[in-house]
């Protein structure tokens, strides 16, 4: 087996140099690693990965924990992740986490040594947060985060609420519906907010029989399309938490005959790439800027493992409203 060692023969450099090349080439001047990367392509030289972890203290591997898979914000954001973790030569632990198993995740990290965490499914008052701080472990979260406000990339989410619901007023509707999910995640927390400000802006009494709470699942979602649509008086608009939630509504309606938004207005937020597709078109609101917080966590994260980057991470990106073919002004309830 070709090592280290023989490729430094046949380069003409020391040992040590072959390592500066395959771990820190940016400190190697050009022709030195020219002549040590053309000796380990002649000798086919495979360097050891975990060889070198151990001399730079280094996994190269970075812990993520995302959402559930069947919303396709999160689909979104791990492509993203990982397309730029494995662009920077690192491997990417991923775990889709329900909320209702995330102690098994949190310890799946801390059994496993990783250079660094990137998270979306912290909860607002999470003790894992401080543990996190007490490993001094490079970590970030992104779309939810602690009410400690530190190491989050985020978009404005009460104003992604507030905005929801004041694209439906401005159309017309009186009778809106919210549906979101528990309150103890910052971003179905801080986005019923925003839309309760809006309703009290606007001088429109909160109807408790409109405000519902899902637990995101598809299964959660069939039922209360059920319940809506068996109300005496049915809301002429929803904003939905998520655009997860405002896709799986719109199947349901369209399922069963009902025209979007004839019938009934609908409005998400996240702005993920499938609420884009031509035979969907939905209403939602997102970053200004189109970015994906995942990769814009990501490269922060980044920064912090390979700068040494110490300073608080606190990213709120600004939002608008994505109006698309789901909403319109009301022009009747859906029976």
């Amino acid at each position: 087996m070709v090592s280290s060692k023989d490729v430094a023969k046949k380069a003409g450099v020391s040992q040590t140099t072959v390592s500066r090349v395959l771990n820190t080439p940016e400190l190697v001047k050009k022709p030195t690693v020219d002549k040590v990367m053309r000796a380990i392509e002649e000798l086919n030289y495979i360097p050891n990965a975990n060889a070198r972890s151990l001399v730079q203290n280094k996994t190269k591997t970075i812990a993520l924990l995302s959402g559930p898979i069947h919303n396709p914000f999160f689909v979104d954001t791990t492509t993203a992740i990982i397309n730029y973790a494995n662009e920077k030569g690192y491997r990417v632990h991923v775990q889709y986490v329900d909320d209702e198993r995330l102690q098994e995740a949190y310890t799946s990290i801390l059994e496993n040594k990783v250079d660094g965490v990137i998270l979306s499914c912290i909860f607002w008052e999470d003790p894992m947060f401080f543990k996190l701080k007490q490993l001094d472990i490079p970590f970030i979260t992104y779309n939810r985060k602690h009410k400690n406000n530190e190491f989050f990339v985020e978009i404005d989410n009460f104003y992604a609420g507030y905005l929801s619901a004041q694209h439906l007023l401005e159309l017309g509707h009186t009778a809106i519906s919210w549906v979101g999910g528990p309150q103890n995640r910052s971003t179905f927390k801080e986005r019923y907010a925003g839309f309760i400000k809006a309703l009290e802006d606007y001088n429109i009494a909160k109807n408790d029989d409109y405000i519902f709470t899902v637990d995101t699942s598809k299964q959660s979602i069939q039922d209360l399309f059920q319940h809506i649509t068996s109300l005496d008086k049915q809301p002429t608009g929803i904003c939905a938490a998520t655009d997860s939630i405002a896709l799986h509504l719109l199947d349901c309606f369209i399922t069963k005959n009902l025209k979007v938004p004839d019938d009934i207005s609908i409005i998400g937020i996240d702005n993920v790439d499938l609420s884009k597709h031509g035979m969907i078109q939905l209403t939602t609101v997102g970053s200004i800027l189109e970015e994906n917080l995942g990769f814009l966590a990501i490269k922060e994260l980044f920064e912090m493992i390979e700068n040494k980057k110490n300073s608080c991470v606190r990213i709120t990106k600004p939002v608008k409203v994505f109006n698309r073919r789901t909403t319109s002004a009301p022009k009747q309830t859906i029976k």
